[in-house]
């Protein structure tokens, strides 16, 4: 029987989301399970639980401030199947401030170099309880990856402490099998991006375009909403994705940022399920938090792919007019008076400024400017980082974090 990655990775990941009554699990596998941990680094046969006579000698690791740990190399071809860790500090601060590189096949660069917490979803105010198909923390303390990760070659996982403070314990696993990887196989990538504010009338990327053949796997997406806004809706704006030389309007485009991780009218109360989720639903705070993984609607590459999302809110004509007139930042786009009959695109033909008498009232949406920070996941056929891709300073990731811990 053929290795799992053998087959095309659209198979392997399919066969990696299904239930584990759909898998033969009476079958015999080849595969080699390791485990990497402080009590086995090196996940030897036969080595693991050595010190204090095999009497949990050695369960945690320290990282002082400014220094990093190895938490793993591996040697050969393999998949890494499951990354689980927990540390002594959980506050937001220290969850943006320590950064997870993994490199594969002796890339220079890291595909994956991302803060800690935003790469396993906590993107704001600490650790959330939650389940989805490749990420959890079943009781807001650890921190969870079942992310299949194929390498050829090896592998190398490193945390760096870019705080100013110690961190005390980090517990962690790194379960992989050692196993052959066909050269289908693509190479899993993590990227974290910030803006704040967004650029009025400009897009966020989710994804900034990548060059090559690649799936894109979904993200999980950060939002503080600028106070200047008040009560107003953030979140009007429609995801876009740009496939294989999409230029000025995409392929792929949707209706609305709640639309997109598949609920509707808003995003008012928090749910976590397999393919979406709404971790932080605050709007008094104005923090949402919230994911999509493209599992059931995979969205395959061939030669590029750019991810966006829109930066527009939306509010009623009176509300939007007395901003305008306050001098905050925005650009009215449309009114929706009562259904599709009434719509009134504000910005095609000769634009129309808001104030117009003639104009009548209703739900008005507008470009605004918000922080909105995205962790993005998605496979390569390169195992090394893209060009110009590269992990914001860390002063500028924690800007705005608390320090208390949840």
């Amino acid at each position: 029987m053929k290795p799992a990655l053998a087959l095309p990775l659209y198979l392997f990941l399919a066969a990696a989301a299904l239930p584990a009554c759909a898998q033969s699990l009476y079958q015999y596998q080849t595969q080699q399970p390791r485990w990497i941990s402080p009590e086995n680094r090196t996940a030897a046969p036969g080595a693991g639980a050595m010190e204090n006579r095999g009497a949990k000698g050695h369960a945690f690791d320290s990282i002082a401030a400014g220094q990093s740990l190895e938490l793993g190399r591996i040697e050969g071809a393999g998949v890494v199947r499951r990354i689980w860790m927990t540390v002594s500090d959980r506050s937001p601060r220290m969850l943006r401030a320590l950064r997870l590189d993994i490199y594969w096949d002796g890339a220079r660069t890291p595909a994956v170099s991302v803060p800690l917490g935003d790469f396993f979803g906590h993107g704001l105010d600490g650790i959330r309880t939650f389940e989805s198909a490749l990420f959890s923390s079943p009781e807001g303390r650890s921190l969870v990856s079942v992310v299949p990760m194929p390498f050829r070659h090896g592998a190398r996982l490193v945390l760096r402490n870019e705080s100013n403070a110690n961190l005390d314990a980090i517990f962690y696993d790194i379960d992989y099998t050692r196993e052959p990887v066909g050269t289908d196989a693509l190479y899993f990538h993590a990227d974290w991006h910030r803006q704040n504010p967004t650029a009025l009338g400009e897009d966020f990327r989710i994804l900034p375009r990548v060059q090559g053949r690649g799936r894109y796997l979904g993200a999980s997406i950060a939002v503080v909403g600028n106070p200047a806004y008040g009560d107003s809706w953030f979140g009007e704006g429609e995801v876009k994705v740009f496939l294989d030389g999409d230029r000025d309007h995409p392929t792929l485009a949707g209706t609305g940022t709640e639309d997109y991780v598949s609920t509707a009218y808003g995003l008012e109360r928090p749910y976590a399920q397999r393919n979406e989720g709404l971790l932080v639903a605050d709007p008094k705070a104005g923090h949402w938090l919230f994911y999509r993984l493209h599992l059931p609607d995979p969205i395959y590459f061939s030669r590029d792919c750019e991810v966006r999302l829109q930066q527009i809110g939306g509010a009623p004509r009176t509300k939007v007019l007395a901003m305008q007139k306050a001098g905050v930042p925005l650009r009215p786009v449309t009114l929706d008076p009562s259904g599709r009959a009434h719509f009134i695109q504000l910005l095609d033909g000769k634009p129309r400024a808001l104030d117009d008498p003639q104009l009548p009232e209703g739900w008005t949406n507008f470009y605004r400017r918000d922080d909105v920070a995205a962790t993005v996941y998605y496979y390569l056929d390169r195992p090394d980082a893209p060009p110009g891709e590269a992990l914001a300073p860390v002063a500028e990731r924690v800007a705005g974090a608390t320090s208390t811990p949840r």
